[in-house]
Order: C-alpha cells, then structure tokens, then sequence
C-alpha cells in the first residue's frame, strides 16, 4: 500500500472512538469505504496498542487545558503561542466558558476554554478539527462577545482589556502563507499601523507544521498532532512540561467516564459532519437544517446536553428544547 493511504488510515484511526478495538477499527474501515485486507493488516498493529484519547477531541482538550485544579498545561501552552509577560500567568482564572447573552433571544455562545490573566486579559482557546463554513465569522462573534461582556452600564470603556483567541485547527485555514503560527490584530492595510492591541487572533494549524523548529510551541502542537505512543515518549523526554501534559492524558485516557464522554463527542462530530456534507451535496439549505435537527435528536437521545448541542449544531437552545416535545 502507499504511504498517502497509509497517512489517510492512521488518521481515521486517531479519529475514530478512543475504546476502538481492532475488531472495531477492522469494521469501521470496511463500513465507511476506505478498508481493504491490506489496510487493517497495517493498521492492527496500532489498534492492538493500548489506545489514548486523542487531545484533538473538544472534550478531552476541555479535560486537559481547562481543568481549573490544574492550569499548569494551559499557562505553558500560553506560555509559548502568545506575548505576554510571564508575570501575567502568576494568576489565571478560568471563567465561565459562556459568553453572556442580554436579551433571550440572542445567539450562545460557547468557548472551549476561557481564562482571565492577572492584568485581566481575556483569552480563548478553541479547538476545530473540520472546517465550517462560518467559522471566521464564529470566532469574530466570540472576540465582540469577550470585550462587550468586560463592561457594564455606566462603566468606562478605558477598563477594556484585551481579549485574544486561539484557533487551534487540524486542517490548513490560512491559504496564503505556510507558517503555523498567524497572528492578526488591528492594523492599517497601507502603513501597517496598529490601531489598538485589544483584539487578536491567534491561528495555529497543525497540518502546517513543520519538522522541529526548536521552539516550545512546535512540542506542544506535537503533543497535540501524536498519534502514536512513541511520539509522546519523545515529546516528554524533550520537554518536562509537556512531559506533564502527557501524563495526563494517560491518566483521563483510563478514566472510563472521560473516554464515554469524548466517543459521544466524536460520534455527534461525525453524524454533524455527515449530514453537513449530505446538505451541501443536494444544494438544499433546508436539508441541512433538517440534518442538523436529526444530529440534534441523536445526540439527546445519547443523553448529551442542550448546551453542547447547541455547540456543535449552531442550533438555538429553544429550538433543541423543541425537539424533546417531539
């Protein structure tokens, strides 16, 4: 077999649910159409190992780097992705993931991980693993969102802090340049004057990366790319801080509670992305709205919650409320 096929079916396994077995992995590769007797012979191997969840997985990153008992893994990842002063990470708050709504009519908001610094810089870390049409306008929404929430009536608007998002994504999302690491913020398009250090944005593409560049920042997109074991084992001898992210992953990777909740994670992103792709194939703005309603009654039927559906579908809270009286 080729090694382009190879790639494709080592990434459907770290894709696939975490307590996958081979049997599994054997029947999943033949059931989506990309299995042949030679592909799951190459790929046995890797499913008889003892399986860890993947980081890339919205829930196990939540697990990971937004876990308010242990904010050592996300103050090092930030540590190496933006520039702020170290002295600023001496004291992080991990807030209220959603964003504050005024009216009951206005769309949620729902961050994956989102911490207050101790100068009171408000930051957002997402992770997307598939690459949805409105995702700019997603992140733009959430940044407005972040400083609008920061004052209240009557208060001064000089009390804004900064508010910056990181956009973490396993596919390429800025075509014009072939760095992993983009940062935008507000400048003029002739001088490159910046008007105001307030919003930014911060992507980092994991198919971009490069062999090792050195930096602290390429061993935690590492971390976060490894689909293997032996991956792991070197990022951890290279790096003590990530060598502590590792480990716990290991631990929440033998927790059956936190290996049911990123399977259910994984199975409502694949039914979502199907009926997506379904939708668009058909040319019907409608399909895809009745796709997405179908995802939604499966994901309550599983037991998730109205508020990550809501997530994940773009569906209004009422609208999925709705659907339980059907």
């Amino acid at each position: 077999m080729g090694n382009s096929a190879l790639q494709k079916t080592t990434k459907l396994a770290r894709q696939l649910p975490a307590c996958a077995s081979a049997h599994n992995m054997r029947s999943s590769l033949h059931a989506d159409g990309f299995g042949t007797t030679i592909m799951v012979h190459e790929t046995q191997e890797w499913t008889m190992q003892k399986p860890f969840l993947s980081p890339l997985n919205d829930a196990v990153f939540k697990m990971l780097f937004g876990d308010s008992r242990d904010v050592e893994p996300l103050t090092n990842f930030l540590k190496s992705a933006l520039s702020i002063p170290a002295e600023d990470y001496e004291e992080v708050t991990l807030a209220d993931p959603h964003l504050a709504r005024e009216g009951w009519d206005d769309k949620l908001g729902i961050l994956d991980v989102k911490l207050k610094t101790r100068s009171g810089r408000v930051i957002d870390v997402e992770i997307q693993v598939s690459n949805q049409r409105d995702l700019r306008q997603r992140i733009i929404f959430y940044l407005a969102k972040m400083v609008t929430e920061q004052i209240g009536e009557g208060e001064r608007y000089q009390t804004i802090q900064p508010a910056i998002c990181i956009l973490i994504t396993d596919f390429t999302l800025i075509e014009e340049n072939s760095s992993y690491h983009n940062r935008y913020r507000l400048h003029d398009a002739q001088s490159g004057s910046e008007f105001t250090d307030l919003l930014e944005i911060d992507t980092l593409e994991l198919p971009k990366l490069p062999k090792d560049d050195g930096t602290t920042l390429w061993d935690w997109m590492g971390f976060l790319k490894a689909e293997s074991k032996e991956e792991l084992d070197m990022l951890s001898e290279k790096n003590p801080e990530v060598k502590k992210a590792v480990a716990k992953l290991m631990t929440l990777s033998e927790d059956e509670r936190a290996r049911m909740l990123a399977e259910s994670r994984d199975k409502m992103r694949w039914d979502m992305d199907s009926r997506e792709r379904e939708a668009e194939e058909r040319g019907l703005e409608k399909g895809l709205e009745k796709g997405l309603e179908k995802v939604a009654r499966n994901a309550l039927k599983r037991g998730d919650s109205i508020e990550d559906i809501a997530e994940l579908t773009g569906l209004s809270i009422e609208k999925i409320q709705a659907l339980t009286l059907h």
